[in-house]
């Protein structure tokens, strides 16, 4: 007897299962790795945002989790994607250049502003319009970029000149900085941020270039800077991809896919810059408060000399955007336009 009440109970329980609505059945998870610290602001609230927004759109259907430690080294982000090994991750940019190059036009010199939500939406803009078929391999959830580089003086004289880059040793961050430096004769000892302290507190340089003012907060830097120059049209930004693995994506219903689209693209890169911009704000606080860090304008005669030696640069990634069938010219100028018509800071 006993049999037969377990065996109707456990059918009523199955027939109840049968009977719920099928997004309480089926709830797909996407495994988000974050490559920052775990207490990094990334990791903490601008991806869990994102995920509460997920689950939201998608009436719980989908949802996201974020292992306590990244999967992957920061240059393998796109590679532990393509591999299953994480579902969704962020890449840095300039670790892919021999993946993707239409999303490097956000990193050419004296293309950024201080508005690092409209540079994001700018990037979004051009991805679409020129070079949205470059994704191989993944599916592009967004894309953003940072707040802006600036140089900074670790002695009583602040750099305002190209003589006065020349006189000095630089730390430059590797690639568009690091490689400008180089071409107007600047000494430099070329490093990911990440060792900066090393370099700067132990005064190998006595200036350096590429970093922004939270990431000086950030990397400890505060104590050996005496001085920033900042340009009109800022010298060098940062952009990143959120990017999915296809076979994960295709998982996701056509009615979800919609929805998470509509969380992603440029309303989550605007979300993720803003937090650099906020980071900014604190740090330059910080500058005046804690460390009599001087703040000057660079001179126009400067700014306009550095934009001229630039000019290398930004046709190299024109031809090679070319290269690759993108209208590079169309899609540099079309980024440009629109970071000056969305800026508002």
């Amino acid at each position: 007897m006993r049999f037969f009440v377990s065996l109707a109970f456990a059918s009523a329980v199955l027939a109840a299962a049968i009977s719920l609505p099928t997004h309480a059945q089926a709830k797909t998870r996407i495994l988000t790795n974050c490559f920052w610290p775990p207490q990094h602001y990334m990791c903490t609230q601008v991806l869990p945002t994102w995920g509460e927004w997920v689950e939201e759109a998608t009436d719980g259907r989908v949802s996201i989790q974020i292992p306590p430690k990244s999967l992957a080294s920061p240059p393998e982000q796109w590679g532990s994607v393509e591999k299953g090994i994480a579902d969704a991750a962020v890449q840095f940019n300039g670790f892919v250049a021999n993946r993707v190059t239409g999303p490097l036009v956000a990193m050419n010199p004296f293309v950024a502003s201080a508005d690092a939500p409209a540079m994001s939406e700018a990037l979004w803009d051009t991805y679409q319009k020129f070079f949205a078929d470059e994704y191989k391999g993944v599916h592009a959830l967004s894309m953003w970029v940072i707040t802006p580089a600036e140089v900074y003086s670790q002695n009583d004289t602040p750099i305002n000149s190209i003589d006065d880059l020349k006189s000095r040793k630089i730390w430059a961050l590797p690639g568009t900085v690091a490689n400008l430096m180089k071409k107007i004769g600047v000494g430099v000892v070329a490093g990911p941020a990440v060792q900066a302290n090393e370099v700067i507190s132990r005064g190998v340089v006595d200036g350096h270039i590429g970093l922004s003012p939270v990431s000086i907060a950030a990397f400890q830097l505060g104590p050996y800077t005496k001085s920033m120059t900042q340009f009109k049209t800022r010298i060098y930004s940062t952009s990143f991809s959120f990017v999915i693995n296809e076979k994960k994506w295709a998982e996701i219903s056509p009615e979800d896919q919609a929805a998470i689209t509509a969380v992603s693209g440029p309303k989550f890169g605007r979300m993720a810059a803003q937090f650099w911009v906020n980071g900014d704000k604190a740090a330059l606080a910080k500058f005046k408060s804690e460390w009599d860090i001087k703040v000057y304008d660079a001179d126009p005669a400067f700014e306009a000399a550095l934009t001229e030696a630039s000019k290398f640069l930004t046709a190299g990634w024109i031809k090679r955007a070319t290269d690759k069938g993108i209208d590079g010219q169309a899609a540099y100028d079309f980024y440009v336009d629109r970071v000056s018509a969305l800026s508002k800071l």
